[in-house]
């Protein structure tokens, strides 16, 4: 994938947090621990939208599906 250099702004606390992760190995670098979680973000929010277009398709499940959906997850 090509990658695009960007400047941005962070909480001077979140990026010490950061470069504690990289440094115990958990992203290569600052960028690629960034861009992991914004990776995640925007697979949430793909996610959202698909279940909002779902229920403006569908209409919204029924009470009980929700109660034996968060039974069966656990939630």
């Amino acid at each position: 994938m090509k990658s695009s250099k960007i400047a941005i702004s962070v909480p001077s606390k979140l990026v010490s947090r950061i470069r504690r992760a990289v440094a115990r190995g958990q992203a290569r670098s600052v960028s690629a621990y960034v861009t992991q979680a914004v990776e995640a973000r925007t697979q949430s929010d793909d996610l959202l939208e698909l279940l909002e277009q779902m229920d403006r398709d569908h209409g919204k499940p029924a009470p009980e599906a929700t109660r034996w959906a968060r039974q069966v997850l656990g939630l």
